[in-house]
């Protein structure tokens, strides 16, 4: 016996869970919206998609529920595992309640079949199994977006400590989902896609660095057979946490009955790291889950837009920053801060961050970090001076820390060495000459707190960039000598929420040696991410590219770094690196005051075409094209009623094709005609050895939205590192 089925709608995306009526929830479609579903129309799905019972298998092969496991014949990672003595669990569930509400806490939504009227709504279920001590509870979340949210709670109600070996959110696939596409990277070259077949086994994507990660999957997708970024149906999972994480894609080929595969998501946890004594609960990190029938592009508005509707989403305009790392490195001094203060704020620069070098005895990277003093010696006044120059500029302050770290060469480390993330008496290998705090000992998080909460209210502070420059090693707790990561991030968070309660109005950057903790979990205590060390504008397009996969815009800093690179080497010109960094939260990273007159006029242009444009690029929809060129990239923003879009047209290599043709613009309104034309003020790209096209020449052309994404519109040859900006805008 069935009971009524559980149907959520939102945004184009359906969810449907069946049930027997002692039994979890399962899911009987995830994926394209149904429509309007009667009770019985409901129960005639549910029913239709009962497995059969095949040979060789358990005589009920039972369904997928939201927490699989052997119990219920579930030969895949299992929902929940775990131990008490040694002695394994494989719970049986009890269902006590299920609860929908609208997502507004609201009372059920309408409809026969519980349909949240496609508004989306909550599921909460509650189940326990005396037998083993343990109850769950289970929440899922269909955001107004389309997103998916899922989160489990385990509670140990039995006698004696119970230990968590996992706990994961899961959701299956259809057969037709055919590919798998994740991301890899490492520092300076973040955000790499990878695709391969999704085949039988297990596609298992395991981070144990302590942080996110810079080979971080940022999400895992699922697809149909040659899926883009503007076609293809695709599922997604994303584990909204930033410590050790499990993404992982599963198919097993006796569960085409039923489930033919599965995504899985959620924190990854050490040996003996969660041990829940009586009456204790772990709860998981929120697991993201997106489905699009519309490629990528598909998927990521459904973040972006669940991204912006957050309470803490930022709602003022990004301003122009600069900051101060590759202009000055440590070579820390008022008057030449104060002059490249004065040329910043005449190209319209809005935000000025001093970056590492103020605090005592850092004159290098290999000591005084976690002495969060000013240098007396560097700043015989403090660093009111400076700001107090800076704010006479019109401009705001921020101030780089990474409050995680020490160097073994600080007063800090050497006042309480027992205050390291480490064993008892075992020194940790060190990295960037750098350990680490345990946050998780209160005095070590109140110490900080204290340190920062100081420095925030002393000089006034509109900004910190928070960096953190390693990966956990052997990350120990030392009082209780278990493992530390889990603890490790959930103080960070407690620290991170205090310290914005008590200065509300402070914006801060996540940093991790550039894009090393990209996540869902950070960005719920930051106001934006780093997306790599690197500002090398050819490998930004391709770092931004695919950070845009998860992050809006306005969520992702991206300077313009000086003529040659400081990590590659490679030179670019201006205007390439103005229009990479015009599609993100821009700012400079470069010593200005050496600019040439013609520079700074740039410079001064391209911020205020930032400042124009800013208001579509941060609260657009992101569209990428799928270009049949490997050596040509084209992306933008349409705004969200159509009525103009930003492109950017960049090339990153030669192509064996003398002419690029017609590339279509993606997402315009079909219906309406535009005008198309550059934008030039950061400088005119360098075009190969032909004319432009006739239409460029001329300045313009008008289109309609129909014939620019379908028919597209012939672009110039340029020459690589070069990127031709387009301004399309409604007739």
């Amino acid at each position: 016996m069935t009971t009524t089925p559980i149907v959520l709608r939102a945004a184009g995306t359906a969810l449907v869970l069946g049930r027997a009526a002692d039994g979890l929830p399962y899911v009987a479609h995830w994926g394209a919206d149904l429509g309007p579903l009667t009770a019985e129309a409901a129960r005639g799905l549910v029913e239709a998609g009962g497995p059969p019972v095949p040979h060789n298998a358990p005589d009920d092969p039972g369904r997928l529920t939201l927490l699989p496991g052997e119990a219920e014949g579930w030969r895949g990672h299992p929902g929940l595992s775990g131990h008490r003595d040694g002695a394994v669990a494989y719970p049986r569930w009890r269902v006590g309640a299920v609860t929908v509400t609208a997502l507004d806490g609201g009372g059920a939504p309408p409809g026969p079949a519980h349909g949240a009227a496609a508004d989306g709504g909550r599921v909460l279920v509650a189940a326990a199994d005396p037998d083993l001590g343990l109850a769950v509870e289970l929440e899922v979340r269909l955001e107004r977006s389309g997103l998916l949210r899922l989160r489990h709670a385990v509670t140990n109600t039995g006698d004696g400590p119970w230990t968590l070996d996992g706990l994961y959110a899961c959701m299956p696939l259809p057969p037709e989902a055919t590919e798998l596409l994740d991301l890899s990277g490492r520092w300076c070259r973040e955000r790499v896609p990878q695709r391969q077949p999704f085949g039988y086994g297990t596609r298992l994507r395991a981070s144990r660095r302590g942080r996110t990660g810079h080979d971080a999957p940022l999400l895992l997708v699922a697809g149909g057979a040659g899926f883009g970024f503007r076609a293809g149906e695709v599922w997604g999972v994303h584990v909204a946490w930033s410590g050790d994480h499990v993404h992982l894609a599963e198919r097993l080929p006796e569960e085409a009955a039923q489930a033919a595969s599965v995504l899985v998501g959620g924190e990854l946890v050490r040996p003996g790291e969660i041990r829940l004594p009586t009456g204790a609960t772990y709860r998981t990190p929120w697991v993201c889950f997106a489905w699009s029938g519309s490629g990528l592009d598909g998927l990521s508005a459904r973040v972006h837009a669940w991204l912006r509707a957050r309470p803490g989403h930022p709602r003022t305009p990004r301003p122009v920053v600069l900051n101060t790392w590759e202009a000055v490195y440590f070579d820390h001094d008022l008057d030449r801060l104060c002059g490249l203060a004065d040329v910043a704020a005449r190209v319209g620069v809005e935000r000025f961050v001093l970056d590492d070098g103020w605090f005592a005895h850092r004159r290098h990277d290999r000591a005084g970090l976690g002495d969060w003093t000013v240098d007396p010696e560097v700043w015989p006044d403090g660093l009111r001076p400076l700001f107090r120059h800076v704010r006479g500029l019109g401009m705001q302050v921020g101030l780089w820390v990474e409050p995680e770290m020490v160097n073994p060469d600080s007063d800090l480390a050497r006042a309480h060495p027992d205050w390291l993330l480490a064993a008892p008496g075992r020194a940790p290998r060190e990295w960037r000459h750098q350990l680490v705090l345990d946050l998780a000992r209160p005095e070590v998080a109140e110490h900080l707190l204290g340190r920062l909460d100081a420095l925030v209210g002393e000089y006034r502070l509109d900004y910190l960039k928070w960096d953190h420059n390693r990966d956990l090693l052997e990350a120990v707790h030392g009082p209780t000598g278990g493992a530390g990561v889990h603890r490790q991030t959930a103080a960070l968070y407690r620290l991170l929420a205090e310290l914005r309660r008590r200065h509300p109005a402070l914006e801060i950057e996540s940093c991790a040696s550039g894009g090393g903790r990209v996540d869902l979990g950070i960005l719920a205590h930051t106001d934006r991410v780093w997306a790599s060390d690197t500002n090398d504008a050819l490998e930004r397009q391709a770092i931004q590219r695919w950070t845009g996969l998860l992050l809006p815009p306005e969520l992702v800093g991206s300077h313009v770094g000086g003529p040659v690179a400081h990590t590659t080497g490679r030179a670019a010109p201006l205007a390439f690196r103005c229009a990479t960094s015009l599609f993100g939260h821009a700012g400079i990273e470069w010593d200005i005051t050496a600019c040439t007159e013609e520079e700074l006029r740039t410079l001064t242009a391209w911020t205020a075409l930032y400042r124009e444009l800013r208001p579509l690029l941060h609260t657009g929809t992101t569209v990428r094209a799928d270009l049949p060129d490997p050596g040509a990239w084209l992306h933008g923003v349409v705004a969200p009623d159509g009525s103009a879009a930003v492109y950017c047209y960049a090339r990153s290599a030669t192509s064996t094709a003398a002419y690029p043709g017609r590339v279509r613009l993606p997402g315009l309104d079909p219906a309406r005609d535009y005008r198309v034309r550059p934008r030039l003020e950061a400088g005119e790209p360098r075009y190969g050895h032909v004319r432009p096209p006739a239409w460029l020449r001329a300045g313009a052309a008008v289109l309609s939205g129909a014939a620019l994404e379908r028919a597209g519109l012939q672009m110039p040859v340029l020459y690589p590192d070069n990127a031709l900006l387009l301004h399309a805008t409604e007739v």
